[in-house]
């Protein structure tokens, strides 16, 4: 596919295929559910702060107004502060991440915490959201599952957003998704490009069918945002993906020295991926050292070396337990 023609495929999808929330009522997916189980996965570590808003929110809205989610699910990852206990009390059910499918290997990261909670939960349909969001509003939800319910074609729906980047008093309206601009972006239009419309590739908010759900693997880490879509684009075509206009996501940032070791992962994530299609021989499957640097008090260099692994959890409808026990 020549440049041209690769760039109008990208523009027709962005005009067919990007909606916004506003676009669907709680009342209008509720009448549409056609007897579908609605599931919302929320991956958390210590977010007490956050959390039971976000639970409150979508079982006030969304479950005791409108009957439109079935469950909500928070999976604990290994959380040192109270976010079992406050989620638990807003009315989720919650699982510990190493509770799940316990016989098999622990695994550390995000996309293991979204995997168990997949496996956690039953819905035939379930809608992934973040436990830090600040101001969080039922529309992070129904905004996922709009096309969803409503286009039987699509199958995995994406959530974007304005991102303002918050420091002391100061905020940079557009200073949000630092790793998405400098990492992410590039290396999808450069391998990638039929997913160059996507305007969060990393976002955290998403949804899906289990029938889709489950047919993908897991990184273990903060690659799987980025896996799901080079896997799916494979498995489905663009068409059966979407995007949703969420309007804007407040929630904490991580550090310059997170968000290096969070390139890493996506850069590996990448490269495996470029690997198993024989675009990069070898790959780059494996353990790295990732070497950064800290200011110290003195005249000395203080560099720390961070391992960063690439593992993976199977697709789970092919693995030997298709739900926890």
């Amino acid at each position: 596919m020549n440049e041209p023609t690769r760039s109008a495929t990208v523009r027709d999808w962005l005009t067919r295929r990007t909606y916004h929330h506003g676009r669907w009522l709680p009342r209008e997916l509720s009448a549409r559910k056609d007897g579908r189980q609605v599931s919302v996965v929320i991956p958390a570590r210590d977010e007490q702060a956050t959390i039971g808003s976000i639970v409150t929110t979508v079982r006030r809205r969304l479950v005791h107004d409108v009957p439109l989610v079935d469950e909500i699910i928070v999976v604990d990852s290994r959380s040192r502060d109270r976010t079992a206990e406050v989620a638990a009390a807003a009315g989720a059910t919650v699982v510990g991440q190493d509770d799940v499918l316990p016989a098999l290997e622990p695994l550390s990261g995000k996309g293991d915490a979204l995997w168990k909670g997949l496996a956690a939960s039953s819905g035939d349909v379930v809608a992934f959201v973040d436990g830090d969001l600040r101001d969080f509003s039922a529309h992070f939800v129904t905004g996922l599952l709009g096309p969803l319910l409503t286009d039987p074609e699509v199958c995995y729906v994406k959530g974007f957003y304005r991102r303002a980047l918050e420091y002391g008093d100061k905020v940079e309206a557009d200073g949000g998704g630092r790793v998405t601009e400098l990492v992410a972006r590039p290396l999808l239009n450069l391998f990638w490009p039929e997913l160059a419309g996507f305007v969060q590739p990393l976002a955290g908010e998403y949804a899906g069918r289990r029938s889709v759900l489950t047919r993908l693997p897991f990184v273990a880490d903060y690659g799987v945002e980025v896996g799901h879509l080079i896997d799916l684009l494979s498995l489905y075509g663009l068409d059966g993906l979407a995007q949703v206009d969420l309007d804007v996501r407040r929630h904490s940032h991580q550090t310059t020295h997170r968000l290096g070791v969070m390139a890493a992962q996506i850069m590996q994530t990448v490269f495996d991926r470029l690997g198993r299609a024989g675009r990069l021989p070898g790959g780059t499957r494996g353990a790295m050292t990732l070497t950064q640097f800290h200011h110290s008090t003195g005249p000395d260099l203080d560099p720390v070396d961070i391992g960063v692994s690439f593992r993976e959890r199977p697709p789970l409808a092919f693995t030997e337990v298709a739900r926890w026990a």
